[in-house]
């Protein structure tokens, strides 16, 4: 036994007797080095770490932990304050660790789809997105919990054994998976043989979500009981001696990368989220840009409006010719179940009575009122014509064919899963200069519910409009024609988007509606999700110009 005395050497031992106040000396255990103001805890203490070679709880509980590098001033230093730097470091690892996980689902969410779309597919089911939102970020903030446990018994203790962590590992790979649309398809889903994304599930994906909270709640629960068992063990002298597990200061180059990993996540997170239009809307407009911008009044909208989605509709160049009827006939499209799904939505329009019967040779007038009849039509289309360059496609690459919101979801045909007549027939039949020109399009030509191209169809819009290409590529239709076709049908498919960008073009660019290339607007710059957001919506916001639009498109039948 030792005693040390703030004003003596850290190294003076004495048998004086220890003295109250600021300056009050503390004696040590010559074992574990546990320093208390009491000799007789201290000469208890060092009779029981000689005998059971470890640490009893109800002793060290008098006592202070050794301090390595502070030594005695360490010893002596506010017990309040060095309780709240503990709260904060272990904290700030939570927070790190649910903000890094946020980061990996939602990346996990945009190789499929975005935040955007998600919404405005689940919009009309508010107790299914309000349990999606929920569940995710119970998930996340269990994760950080997790973590900051793992730490603390790793400081404490040591490493904890698989079997406690398995729930934790468990729970966060599953969060993971389910960290998708559930129209929109998943890739990580297809990877491990689930075809059809959270689409596959009966009550689209939340099953899996709710297991991962509950994996994750089970890992705290094992944790915790884990750390108890620890200071039972320790208090019968059966555990190996305890760490000292609070704040230091040779932590303290982990606090301050811990506050910058904090921060850097935090602007990361934040700019990618601003990024998707449904947030960037709900954001305050500059005041200045505001007070300085045209006030654009309420027919100026209605006009760039009108000339995006004209009231006679748009007349196309394109008939659905026989495409239809040979497709009803291979069974990509069911009769019965086809006409049933739009029973109770009053039946087909009068032009689109005998669609599956008969051949339709008259060219589409596609209107606000019947353009989701033609997304579902030109859906079976352009899933399962065949092109020879649909075998490059990335709908090929690996096993996710039928997890696709464009194979898995399309669910009016006689196979269980629409992946099965992906390129499969020659419904429109392409010359080789037809197939190449139609490519061509394909890849550079984007829709606003996801960033990927036509070419890669990966949900029942990008489907749709590469059926479109191909029968206007079969019918004689110029690259321009092309061009002009798909931004004519999107912008019906799209409305919420393309009224903006019309307004964007006339408001910024000083360019009609009637005048601007569809080449432009069709590209990754303009028709993508994130280029919209950034080139579009953003720039409106920006000069308190964004007129009020309504949702997004669903990517369901």
């Amino acid at each position: 036994m030792s005693m040390i005395n703030p004003t003596q050497p850290p190294d003076s031992v004495g048998e004086a007797k220890p003295h109250s106040g600021a300056g009050e000396a503390l004696y040590q255990c010559e074992v574990c080095g546990f320093q208390y103001a009491e000799k007789e805890w201290v000469q208890q203490c060092e009779a029981w770490c000689q005998e059971h070679k470890s640490c009893n709880l109800e002793i060290i509980a008098h006592g202070t932990p050794p301090h390595d590098e502070q030594g005695v001033e360490g010893a002596t230093k506010n017990e309040a304050s060095r309780a709240i730097s503990t709260t904060v470091f272990y904290g700030l690892i939570g927070l790190v660790s649910s903000l890094a996980f946020f980061l990996v689902l939602y990346q996990v969410l945009l190789i499929d789809s975005s935040i955007t779309s998600l919404i405005a597919n689940t919009l009309n089911e508010p107790v299914y997105l309000w349990s999606y939102v929920l569940l995710t970020l119970t998930a996340v903030v269990l994760f950080g919990v997790n973590a900051s446990l793992l730490v603390y018994r790793v400081r404490k203790f040591g490493w904890p054994n698989i079997k406690s962590q398995a729930g934790s590992s468990s729970g966060s790979l599953v969060a993971v998976a389910a960290a998708a649309c559930p129209v929109c398809g998943s890739t990580l889903l297809a990877a491990i043989g689930i075809v059809g994304g959270l689409a596959a599930f009966p009550l689209g994906g939340l099953e899996l979500k709710a297991l991962s909270v509950g994996l994750l709640a089970l890992s705290i629960w094992l944790m915790s009981k884990d750390l108890k068992n620890l200071k039972t063990d320790c208090a019968r002298g059966v555990c190996s001696l305890p760490k000292d597990h609070s704040f230091k200061p040779s932590d303290r180059p982990w606090l301050y990368g811990g506050f910058a990993a904090a921060v850097v996540l935090s602007f990361v997170s934040w700019q990618m989220l601003t990024v998707e239009p449904i947030v960037a809307r709900t954001l305050p407009v500059d005041s200045a840009a505001t007070a300085n911008a045209e006030v654009v009044k309420s027919d100026r909208i209605n006009e760039i409006a009108a000339s995006v989605l004209p009231a006679s509709g748009f007349q196309s160049q394109v008939s659905l010719a026989d495409s239809m009827v040979k497709l009803a006939q291979e069974g990509v499209i069911d009769r019965e179940k086809f006409l049933a799904i739009y029973q109770s939505r009053g039946g087909l329009p009068a032009e689109l009575k005998d669609v599956l019967d008969q051949p339709a040779s008259q060219p589409i007038t596609l209107t606000q009122e019947n353009a989701s009849y033609y997304v579902n039509l030109l859906w079976a289309l352009g899933l399962a014509n065949y092109m020879e360059s649909n075998k490059d496609s990335p709908m090929k690459k690996g096993n996710k064919l039928f997890n696709f919101a464009s194979t898995g979801g399309w669910t009016l045909g006689r196979a269980k899963n629409g992946g099965e007549y992906f390129n499969k027939f020659k419904i429109v039949e392409l010359t080789p200069e037809q197939e190449a020109l139609v490519t061509k399009i394909a890849q550079n030509t984007y829709r606003p519910c996801c960033n990927n191209s036509t070419f890669f169809q990966d949900c029942n819009h990008g489907s749709a409009l590469l059926g479109l290409l191909q029968l206007g590529a079969s019918q004689g239709l110029s690259e321009e024609d092309l061009y002009r076709e798909a931004l004519a049908f999107n912008s019906f498919w799209f409305p919420s988007n393309y009224i903006p960008t019309a307004f964007y073009f006339a408001e910024v660019e000083g360019i009609a509606w009637a005048d601007v290339d569809p080449k432009v607007v069709m590209s990754k710059d303009y028709s993508s999700i994130s280029g919209w957001g950034a080139n579009v919506d953003k720039e409106l916001r920006t000069r308190g110009l964004l007129p009020k639009s309504d949702d997004g498109a669903s990517c369901g039948v």
